[in-house]
């Protein structure tokens, strides 16, 4: 009997009907439209300025806090302190410990599910909630608090989202298909940051302070993230394989002893473990500078949060343009060598971050335009190699790998700023220090035979790799 669009197929290889695959795409697209708000509004602008504000209040520091010698304790004893500016990289750093153990779960359990759309449902729904959340508190430990349980859900939603491109697109459709996803995941971003933007420069006129402003930002995007998710989810249908050919929930035991064979196993597909190396490294220096360019702009820079937010709006709609370019050029010159000449991009570009006077919003615009061409593209052509180099019926599994190879790059980022940070008082050293990532990530990915490693997995090699 063929299944209905409602039921799950037991058959996870993508529709051999082209409208079918197109409308499960958009479905797709959505919820990358829906989710990119989080980052775009929340970890590249609010947060850490918030954080940061909150902590060296706390703290008792006075305009510049930027000097060595300030001290937070967010633990609340003597022996542990902080310095206040390196608060944001420090709850990252915990938020990525937290989705090191999170996410091979998450992954592992998620392959044995003939529901994927309710995990990621309930995933984006929790993570919208804490989000929303921050909008009632302004206790920086609690506000802390939120963050963190806001950032692993989102972390674990990503598992079961991109573990649905396999299943969506054929191996000629993913660059396309995972470009297109995350040029609109920018576009979304940039819509509801401008709306942020407004209400920013609308606070007089409001009658509320800049940190009430912010508070009902958090507020918008977990509605934002919520009510778009809900409408893409709805657009993607449940599919499984092998591993998920038994009725029932899945059993959380039988799932891990499943995801360490795999991770054993991965010592037989040495090219996809070699460019998961190289893409932990690679993307901790993207990552870093998602996650710490509101505190090097406002700290550093001197900048206001209206500069920071102008720029980062830019940054989306460059990015909009440039990872649909970035396809382009791949699909003509070779997905691998685009992702290749992106990265001497990025060297270039934190070299110049490092020698960027204080107090210039233009050429801080200027390298956000330069950053913004190269983001989206190089994570999106990054997302459709990998997605080459899974087995068939393993693709949450796997791509939770990937995810943790995401996380860890945040984790790895965040500790290795931390430690700058809490060295220097500021970002800017720690900014340029990135340009070590790139390099490594780079040759390692030059070493990897995709080629090689997509036959070893028994996928299609694309016509031009």
């Amino acid at each position: 009997m063929a299944s209905t669009p409602s039921a799950p197929a037991a058959d996870n290889s993508p529709s051999t009907d082209p409208q079918q695959r197109k409308r499960e795409q958009r479905g797709w697209y959505t919820y990358d439209w829906a989710n990119q708000v989080f980052i775009t509004s929340v970890v590249t602008v609010l947060i850490g300025p918030y954080l940061s504000g909150l902590a060296c209040a706390e703290a008792g520091a006075s305009g510049d806090c930027t000097q060595p010698g300030l001290a937070l304790y967010p633990l609340g004893v003597e022996w542990f302190s902080v310095h206040p500016n390196s608060l944001h990289p420090l709850v990252t750093t915990v938020a990525g410990l937290i989705l090191l153990v999170m996410l091979p779960v998450v992954g592992a359990l998620a392959d044995h599910t003939q529901h994927k759309k309710s995990w990621l449902l309930w995933l984006a729904a929790l993570g919208s909630l804490c989000v929303s959340g921050l909008y009632f508190t302004s206790d920086y430990q609690v506000a802390v608090l939120l963050f963190i349980l806001g950032n692993t859900f989102y972390g674990m939603s990503l598992v079961v989202f991109n573990a649905f491109l396999p299943e969506i697109a054929t191996a000629d459709e993913r660059n396309r298909v995972s470009v297109t996803g995350w040029a609109m995941a920018y576009l979304g971003g940039g819509l509801l940051l401008a709306a942020h933007m407004g209400l920013l420069a609308s606070t007089d006129a409001l009658g509320i302070d800049e940190g009430h402003a912010v508070r009902i930002a958090f507020a918008s995007v977990g509605v934002w993230w919520l009510l778009f998710s809900i409408i893409g989810i709805r657009l993607l249908r449940n599919r499984y394989g092998k591993l998920a050919a038994e009725p029932g929930p899945p059993k959380l035991g039988a799932s891990l002893k499943q995801y360490w064979r795999t991770l054993r196993e991965m010592g037989k597909y040495r090219n996809t473990l070699l460019f998961l190396i190289a893409f932990v490294l690679f993307n901790n220096g993207i990552q870093a500078v998602i996650y710490f360019a509101g505190s090097f702009a406002s700290q550093d820079l001197g900048l206001s949060l209206a500069v920071l937010s102008a720029t980062i709006l830019l940054i989306q709609f460059v990015a909009f343009a440039g990872a649909l370019l970035m396809g382009w050029i791949g699909r003509r010159f070779g997905t691998k060598n685009t992702v290749l000449a992106s990265l001497v991009v990025w060297c270039g570009l934190v070299t110049c971050g490092y020698y960027l006077p204080p107090g210039d919003p233009v050429l801080f615009l200027l390298l956000g335009a330069g950053i913004g061409m190269v983001l989206g593209g190089t994570q999106s052509l990054a997302r459709a190699l990998y997605s080459l180099l899974i087995p068939r019926g393993r693709e949450a599994e796997y791509f939770s790998l990937f995810q943790l190879a995401d996380r860890g790059s945040v984790l790895l980022g965040a500790a290795s700023i931390t430690l700058v940070v809490n060295l220097t008082g500021g970002f800017r050293t720690a900014i340029f220090s990135l340009v070590v990532f790139f390099i490594i990530g780079g040759i390692l990915l030059w070493r990897t035979n995709l080629k090689e490693g997509i036959e070893a997995v028994g996928n299609k090699v694309p016509a031009n790799l």
